[in-house]
């Protein structure tokens, strides 16, 4: 590999468009490229042959991977992202019974219901919160609910907002925003690691079956119990990345204003069902704003071993990056990558056997990093897309252009919502 100029700082000043910056170093089409990352030769790798690759338990680790910037900000020291082998195995089957199990899903359905039915009860009311904020809180208070931790409506919309700037700080570590994300990390740390020491102590009932219940009791390999901080810290990885999803909800907002022929057929299939969640065209629809929409834009891992692919090689002690995005959106692994087309997805239920798409990670959920939340996540999202593309509320024009230097990044408004009746009219500009 011939020596390249650190590319860190392309992160800071490129945002989403590093990948596509990267790929122009090689031909057409390449599923690895070179590069530098944090002073280490790095292979930068793409499509299902890199996440083949990335994957790979016998190539690539992921313990001291991440950068310490964003381990700490926004997983916590010392959670399952940064543990490999059996450590991982054994902490991510608890992941496992907690999130991904249907049952836990059906749990939530319930709750995303109540929410998003009240969310669009005040839109057509006369509230004003954007599709964001609105998904902040009510996601943040039916994954609460489901998780078992206590709090009253209010206290839970609060915590909601904490743990949705650590994602939105996280990123960008030169700004006050990231100091917001560290202080932000810090209390909900702590009222995690107390909300654990109430179950262990019996001060708190944790019912069987919650992240609470399970975290509070989680032991490790050797049947010690976690540090009621690590428990904590699992318990919030259990539910921030429910309110992350708040990203993707903004960028439907804007995908269904630029669709209104989506809004109308999802809208139709609403009524037809009478109710918020489970819509296959929803859902299909939430499935493509996850393919197409810039979140996560790539992660890191550290070769163990010597890794080649596609005449770009590593040698162990280097960095292998999986490109997310790109990955997403490879021109070799999507028909028409570049269209937004939920067509895609609909009748589509093992999204999982796609193994290039990849938006919460890849490979299997119970062995590898593949989040196990990604199902509550889809149908938290298709409940969104449901209620946004009621007749009775618009979606405002302004503010849906998108930042792609800033990581992470969404619509700038959050996408504004509003009461169909009351929405303003088309003004003459010069009046």
């Amino acid at each position: 590999m011939r020596i390249l100029p650190d590319d860190s700082p392309l992160l800071l000043t490129r945002g989403y468009g590093f990948g596509a910056h990267i790929w122009k170093r090689v031909r057409d089409g390449a599923r690895s490229a070179p590069m530098r990352l944090l002073g280490d030769d790095t292979v930068f790798v793409r499509g299902s042959e890199g996440v083949d690759v990335f994957y790979d338990d016998t190539l690539v680790a992921r313990h001291g991977a991440m950068p310490a910037f964003i381990q700490e900000s926004l997983f916590g020291h010392g959670s399952v992202h940064s543990l490999d082998g059996g450590a991982h195995r054994h902490r991510k089957a608890t992941f496992v019974d907690v999130a991904y199990e249907d049952r836990q899903v059906e749990r939530l359905l319930p709750l995303l219901e109540n929410e998003w039915q009240s969310e669009l009860d005040d839109w057509i009311a006369g509230g004003e919160r954007t599709a964001y904020d609105a998904a902040v809180g009510g996601f943040g208070r039916s994954i609460m609910q489901w998780a078992g931790t206590p709090g009253t409506r209010a206290a839970r919309t609060r915590w909601a907002a904490r743990l949705a700037q650590i994602v939105d700080g996280f990123g960008v570590p030169y700004s006050p925003e990231y100091l917001l994300a560290l202080l932000n990390r810090k209390w909900s740390d702590r009222h995690t690691e107390q909300l654990v020491e109430a179950v262990r102590a019996g001060t708190l009932e944790a019912v069987e079956g919650t992240a609470l219940h399970e975290w509070a009791w989680h032991r490790d390999r050797n049947g010690v119990l976690l540090p009621a901080r690590t428990a904590g810290i699992e318990l919030q990885n259990s539910m921030r990345p429910m309110i992350a999803v708040a990203r993707f909800v903004a960028f439907a907002a804007k995908e269904l204003h630029d669709r209104p022929e989506w809004r109308s057929r999802i809208a139709a299939e609403t009524t037809e069902r009478g109710s918020l969640v489970e819509g296959p065209l929803a859902t299909a629809f939430a499935q493509e704003v996850r393919r197409t929409a810039p979140f996560v834009p790539m992660l890191p891992g550290k070769a163990i071993a010597d890794v080649a692919l596609d005449g770009q090689e590593v040698s162990a002690g280097g960095r292998v990056v999986l490109d997310i995005l790109g990955t997403n959106t490879d021109e070799r692994s999507w028909e028409r990558a570049s269209e937004f087309d939920p067509e895609r997805f609909v009748g589509v239920d093992d999204y999982e056997a796609i193994r290039a798409f990849i938006p919460h990670g890849g490979a299997d959920v119970a062995t590898g990093h593949r989040c196990p939340g990604e199902k509550l996540a889809i149908a938290g999202l298709a409940a969104a897309v449901a209620a946004l593309s009621d007749p009775r509320v618009t979606i405002l024009d302004s503010g849906l252009e998108v930042n792609r230097r800033r990581l992470p990044t969404k619509p700038a408004s959050g996408g504004r919502v509003r009461s169909a009746e009351a929405a303003p009219a088309s003004r003459c500009p010069f009046h």
